[in-house]
């Protein structure tokens, strides 16, 4: 089970999305430098407890209205190699010392996880808490004994969010659409594979079920 050390991280995970953000495609605030904030998220494990698996909601209030965003991160000890354009910066914490962090949609470690979450195979853990399960994170496959292993991915974004082409060990071609942009109460689509669901802040401080991930099958 991962463990959270409350300790110093140089320069901050917000800080490294202030000046990763504004280049990613999916961005609405364009020309604007993000005024960010943490406001949900969720963990998840990494089976060999390597690699730190963070899915993060940040809101962005720079604009005229809030828009929150959600990164998926992997916090790694060492570069993975030929993985440039997924890194987001390196920091230095207080008491692993430097690591690198990623963009998670493109960390093979992140996306076996996030899969094995769907089809019911790995549990949430609270974002902030060591050794806590997260009930409010559901994952939701709708066939029965389907795995996560994962033979290959491919990963595309554009306006609308990220697209993950999954091939799984049993040769299954899935794609799991991140909703870059959470629009509380944003729905699972009714034609869905699967999905994973959890709680997004609303304007008036109260939070709605919105959906995180969408699983389609890829034709």
């Amino acid at each position: 089970m991962a463990v959270i050390h409350r300790t110093t991280l140089t320069p901050t995970k917000l800080e490294l999305l202030t000046s990763w953000l504004p280049a990613q495609p999916w961005y609405r605030g364009k020309g604007r430098q993000p005024e960010l904030a943490r406001t949900g998220g969720f963990r998840l494990d990494d089976p060999e407890g390597e690699v730190g698996i963070e899915v993060m909601a940040v809101t962005d209030t720079s604009g005229d209205q809030p828009v929150t965003y959600q990164v998926p991160f992997s916090y790694r000890g060492a570069p993975i190699a030929g993985a440039d354009q997924a890194l987001i910066g390196t920091t230095e914490h207080g008491v692993l010392g430097q690591r690198w962090v990623y963009d998670g949609t493109r960390d093979p470690v992140l996306v076996a996880q996030l899969l094995a979450l769907i089809v019911g195979e790995a549990e949430p853990q609270m974002q902030s808490t060591s050794d806590t399960p997260d009930p409010s994170v559901t994952g939701w496959f709708a066939e029965t004994g389907a795995t996560a292993a994962i033979a290959s991915t491919t990963v595309s974004d554009d306006p609308s969010g990220t697209d993950i082409l999954v091939e799984t060990a049993e040769g299954r071609r899935l794609t799991i659409h991140i909703n870059r942009v959470l629009q509380p109460g944003q729905d699972t689509e009714g034609q869905a594979l699967g999905h994973v669901t959890a709680d997004a802040p609303l304007l008036d401080g109260t939070t709605a079920r919105t959906a995180f991930a969408v699983v389609h099958a890829h034709p």
